[in-house]
């Protein structure tokens, strides 16, 4: 059984990731969100559901003992959020899938690139910082950076690593989500 940890359960793409593993006969998931009474459809065989806020780092250690894999999709403070679970992740939780954006280290040419720039450029900062906190860690992490999220079931994407030029849009589903935690 692969015990799955989602902090910030109720977001849109959260929700569509919780959807997808549920399914899923040897996951068991962890729904950690700062208002848990937002979720009313909790499968009590699957799930259970945590009302904590990342930022407290009593309960988020309470929250990753015991967790296979931690998945992120956090606003706000994030750069916060993500010192406090690279924190909480010496209960030997090794495995982290943090969702940032594209634009972090300033990977998109172009005009789209100047106007990703001045639309969000400056919101993209405590991303910039989870990033780098999470690649100071010793954890096996992966950091999404995607442009657009879809719940289409259309798969349209290209794997970059770090440093390398986008070369144009992709959209990134929530199959895409799905595999990279299962």
């Amino acid at each position: 059984m692969t015990r799955v940890l989602i902090l910030g359960a109720n977001g849109a793409i959260a929700r569509l990731v919780r959807e997808g593993l549920k399914t899923q006969t040897d996951i068991q998931l962890t729904l950690f969100l700062r208002n848990a009474k937002r979720i009313t459809d909790i499968d009590p065989v699957k799930e259970k559901v945590i009302d904590g806020d990342v930022l407290d780092q009593a309960t988020l250690d309470a929250a990753i003992v015991g967790q296979d894999i931690i998945y992120v999709n956090l606003g706000g403070k994030a750069d916060q959020a993500a010192a406090n679970i690279v924190t909480s992740m010496k209960h030997n939780v090794k495995r982290l899938i943090f969702i940032t954006s594209i634009g972090i280290y300033d990977e998109v040419p172009g005009e789209f690139g100047e106007w990703n720039n001045r639309m969000i450029g400056k919101s993209l900062e405590p991303y910039r910082k989870s990033a780098a906190i999470i690649e100071k860690s010793a954890l096996y992490y992966t950091i999404l950076r995607p442009a657009w999220l879809t719940d289409k079931m259309k798969l349209i994407t290209k794997q970059r690593k770090k440093g390398n030029r986008l070369k144009g849009l992709r959209f990134l589903a929530k199959v895409l989500l799905l595999m990279w935690l299962v």
